[in-house]
């Protein structure tokens, strides 16, 4: 079969475009360091660097609502011990109050304001927000949830609830949520139940109350060494029962985070391994593709010289 001049030609400039396209497009891989720069380099392997991207981007949002809601929890842990701490001072003055031998007119007054002053600071302990939002008042984190209750001379004797019994949800992985221990009206139940029952002889709202009544008369009913001492242990101990659900929170946030940093490390390895180039072998590769782009050019030149005189000899 005679080959024609015109087919010569056509097979030089075919194969000439194909090595120079090859030489082009690693040229751009090494420039890049990407083994694709556009959609039509190689679909598939853009599809799944753009699902991989999207994978990246959640565990990102993932970790950001892990690391805020650890902070959350040791926020509410640290008001907690302020808490426990002047819980613990109002026992002392309780049990100081209660004390037949010592007890006078002068100590139950005395005593009165200083438990006057700790419940003040109960509230603001619990009041105590992180980033703006108050941790203990359910999902109502734009208004603080415990308020003080004052008699009518501006002492505090009490204190309050505004808060409800829901806890917020935060999702920290792929359909995984948490619960955040935010429903504050479960630290007024010396149970830990939660909700606000007005009724409730348990209510720290009338315990505080009744404790700050019986020290204005003196308690000639006895009622601190017996009812209040008690009561108190008991609303202590809720609390310090609230502390440890927190404490469990955070032992699963901590564990959240460290599968979210593993697989952080596990998608940007993958990644890479499908979106950046191997700088060694893809250098070789482009050697050997302008070795064969050489060598077409070359043959090109013989096969464009051919002219009607090398039919004439």
């Amino acid at each position: 079969m005679r080959v024609s001049s015109k087919m010569e030609y056509s097979d030089f400039l075919k194969n000439l475009q194909i090595s120079t396209n090859k030489v082009q497009k690693t040229m751009n891989q090494l420039s890049s360091l990407k083994e694709v720069n556009k959609a039509s380099d190689n679909p598939l392997l853009v599809a799944k660097i753009l699902d991989l991207n999207v994978s990246i981007s959640q565990n990102k949002t993932y970790g950001q609502t892990i690391s805020d809601s650890t902070l959350w929890s040791q926020t509410q842990d640290s008001a907690l011990d302020n808490v426990s701490t002047l819980m613990l001072y109002i026992r002392n003055l309780i049990e100081s109050s209660a004390n037949s031998g010592t007890a006078t007119p002068a100590v139950y007054n005395a005593n009165r304001k200083e438990i006057s002053q700790s419940i003040s600071g109960i509230v603001d302990a619990l009041n105590t927000n992180y980033d703006g939002r108050y941790i203990f008042g359910g999902t109502k984190t734009q208004e603080p949830p415990f308020a003080v209750i004052k008699d009518a001379e501006g002492e505090a004797v009490s204190l309050e609830y505004r808060g409800n019994s829901d806890n917020l949800q935060r999702e920290i992985s792929d359909g995984v949520n948490i619960d955040l221990a935010t429903d504050g009206s479960r630290l007024m139940h010396a149970d830990g139940s939660p909700g606000i029952d007005k009724d409730s002889k348990s209510e720290l709202t009338e315990f505080f109350s009744g404790l700050i009544d019986t020290l204005k008369s003196g308690d000639p009913d006895r009622k601190l060494s017996s009812e209040y001492l008690s009561g108190i242990d008991k609303f202590t101990e809720n609390c310090t029962d609230y502390r440890s659900k927190i404490g469990s929170i955070e032992n699963r946030l901590s564990s959240a985070s460290a599968r979210n940093k593993s697989e952080k490390n596990t998608l940007a390895e993958t990644l890479s391994n499908k979106q950046d180039v191997d700088v060694a072998e893809k250098y070789m590769g482009y050697q050997n593709q302008m070795i064969a782009y050489r060598s077409t050019l070359a043959m090109g030149t013989k096969v464009m010289q051919t002219s009607i005189l090398d039919y004439l000899r």
